[in-house]
């Protein structure tokens, strides 16, 4: 024990704390303040010059914010006024120019268009289309795709979800109730320009979809499922690995299949790829596009949907678009360059040589002499015309047959000695006669071209194979024959008949339907059923041998449609069935070796292995504007859908009119 002056102090475990009497923390207000005001006190100078500077610029926004809606909505007050007072009584516009194809209609539908704000009226051009005439899907379809707008689906494309209310829209006179997730485009943001286009006409009903078509519409439908859900907006669906791939950036498949949408009926899709047009569409972007292939693709398809759907959005696309590609016949010679980039006007050949190849420089014209009709703008066609007049006075052809190449500088043919109706060539000779039934059957310099080029073939071209006796046609390199035959040479049976539709001799319809034989052969003797990119032909009988005979680097099929085009034309010139039951045979075939179950269909590396066909990860955006389309047609029972006497079809399957039509 310590003595108590030197006990060390008590060891204290609590805090005292004195509060003033009279005063108590009660929640009050004032308590807060004075604490805040100590707190504030107590921060350092540049600590209360930030939280100073701050709030000055929380308040300015603030007031930016606030000044910036009261505009905003004094704007849309003042529009809606505007609106009421121009038209008090009728709550929406109807279309200008009325479409060709009418939507199909829904029983019991309300009846009311949504209102659009006016637009001014643009002027006549000075020529314009004749009037069209395409037959409205059937009761059946109609039903069928108003049940599928009442479902709910999810959103196009990962990166590319929408949020919008749920609205009302008219689509060609039926009245569609889009679901949760899925904004309805404004069809009549561009209401149709005054310029003399497509006219409507009364037209009696269309025979009900038959089996067949149906199930064309539905394979459509699965390859768009793939398409909207993993490629929305990109050029092309790679549906095994669930992405897309891109070529121009210019949505490709989407913009290739407008008018295949609009003639299955297919309302919705087309509505929804419509918005993206309007609103995503842009051309003003730093990319090269091949001359052909875009002209051929996306200025076709939007003359095409312009013509069929009355609607003025796509000819001021196409308009714009066939702009940015005119640089590209800017070249010593007027031929033009393979290529151009869109966005700066710079046009250029291939990087590995000066040519161009002869079927992408004779394989626009259709196109641009079209859209120089409708704008009342001749540099469109003179670009065009000057072309054709260039080749048809060219030396090196064989008896109006052509050389693959032409040099862009000097105007002459290159590689001479070669000549095929394949790869480089082939639509050459499809244009010249189109060109001839575009114009009106006037311009006769192109049926003479054409029939020249026709006897051609037959002389130096032609042969025929063992055991089967199959007419093809082959090459020529330099006097040697060569007996390979290309599958898109499969377009030649349809132009041959096309021709003799509209008065060619009756030989060039028996040469046809010779040749459609062996372009079916040539997927029916594939064990997949689908046609290899080539083939080669026997022309010696040998035991086991068969007519057809494919070398590994050439058995892929990519979904082509030249086969089931051609079908199309022998089917409508001739009304026989078996051409029909051919091209079911290549639809079943399609549905069993390239369908992908998530959505999409896939070209295949080898047409001869049916257990294992070897997906390529790639669906062309031909194979929704032609393949699909082409077997809709073939298997319609309305011969006059979409007529041979009132359109010509571009070599990628868009139907544009016929100037003076039969």
């Amino acid at each position: 024990m310590y003595p108590p002056s030197l006990q060390p102090p008590p060891h204290r475990d609590f805090i005292s704390v004195t509060l003033s009497l009279g005063e108590s923390y009660d929640n009050s207000k004032g308590w807060r303040r004075r604490s805040c005001w100590r707190k504030w006190k107590q921060l350092s100078r540049l600590q209360r010059n930030v939280l100073l500077t701050l709030l000055a610029f929380l308040i300015i926004c603030g007031l930016l914010s606030y000044m910036n809606t009261t505009h905003h909505w004094k704007a849309l007050s003042g529009r809606s006024s505007e609106k009421q007072k121009a038209r008090p009584d009728i709550p929406g516009l109807k279309p200008v120019n009325p479409p060709v194809l009418p939507a199909p209609q829904t029983a019991g539908a309300a009846q009311g268009l949504p209102e659009i704000p006016p637009q001014k009226p643009r002027k006549h051009s000075r020529r314009g289309p004749p009037s069209l005439q395409i037959r409205a899907p059937d009761k059946d379809v109609k039903d069928r795709i108003q049940d599928r707008v009442e479902q709910e689906q999810e959103e196009p494309g990962n990166a590319h979800k929408e949020n919008s209310q749920r609205t009302v829209i008219s689509w060609r006179g039926a009245v569609i109730e889009h679901e949760q997730g899925t904004e309805s485009p404004s069809r009549r943001a561009d209401v149709p320009t005054n310029r003399p286009g497509p006219e409507s006409r009364t037209q009696k009903a269309s025979a009900p979809l038959n089996k067949r078509q149906k199930a064309v519409v539905e394979a459509f439908r699965h390859a768009w499922k793939g398409y909207r859900k993993y490629a929305w907006g990109h050029d092309e669906l790679r549906p095994l690995s669930k992405s897309f791939g891109e070529w121009f950036g210019l949505g490709l498949t989407l913009v290739d299949a407008l008018d295949t949408m609009w003639i299955l009926g297919l309302t919705k899709e087309f509505e929804e790829a419509r918005k993206w047009v309007s609103q995503k569409l842009q051309f003003q972007k730093d990319v090269d596009v091949n001359l052909f292939e875009s002209t051929i693709r996306i200025l076709g398809a939007l003359l095409s949907t312009y013509h069929l759907t009355g609607d003025s959005l796509f000819l001021e696309k196409a308009k714009d678009f066939g702009n940015r590609l005119l640089p590209a016949f800017k070249t010593p010679s007027k031929i033009p360059f393979s290529d151009v980039n869109i966005g700066t006007g710079i046009a250029h050949p291939p990087r590995w040589t000066s040519d161009s190849t002869v079927a992408e420089v004779t394989s626009i014209q259709l196109e641009f002499r079209e859209l120089s009709r409708l704008t009342g703008n001749e540099k469109f066609q003179e670009a065009v015309v000057e072309v054709t007049r260039r080749v048809h006075s060219l030396s090196g052809k064989k008896d109006g047959l052509v050389p693959m190449f032409i040099n862009t500088h000097s105007g002459h043919f290159t590689h001479l000695g070669v000549y095929t109706l394949g790869a480089r060539a082939d639509s050459y000779y499809e244009y010249l006669l189109k060109q001839w039934i575009q114009g009106g059957k006037k311009e006769t310099q192109l049926l003479e071209d054409y029939v020249e080029a026709i006897e051609g073939v037959k002389t130096h071209l032609l042969r025929s194979s063992e055991p089967s006796k199959l007419t093809f046609v082959g090459e020529l390199a330099h006097g040697r024959f060569s007996a390979k035959m290309d599958h898109l040479v499969c377009f030649l049976p349809g132009t041959l008949a096309l021709g003799a539709h509209h008065g060619l001799p009756a030989e060039h319809m028996d040469l046809a339907k010779a040749l459609m034989e062996t372009c079916y052969q040539m997927n029916r003797q594939m064990k997949t059923g689908l046609s290899p990119e080539i083939a080669h032909f026997n022309m010696v009988p040998q035991e086991g041998h068969q007519d057809v005979e494919v070398k590994p680097a050439d058995r892929h099929n990519l979904l082509r449609p030249e086969t089931v085009e051609s079908l199309f034309y022998l089917h409508r010139c001739t009304g026989d069935s078996k051409y029909r039951d051919w091209g079911w045979e290549i639809l079943q075939s399609f549905n069993t070796y390239t369908r992908v179950p998530t959505g999409g269909y896939s070209s295949i590396n080898n047409v001869q292995d049916p257990q294992n066909p070897g997906p390529r990860d790639k669906m062309e955006s031909f194979f929704l504007g032609e393949t699909l389309k082409y077997l809709f047609l073939l298997f319609s029972d309305d011969a006059d859908l979409l007529s041979l006497d009132t359109y010509v079809f571009n070599t990628e399957a868009h139907p544009l009119p016929i100037w003076t039509p039969s």
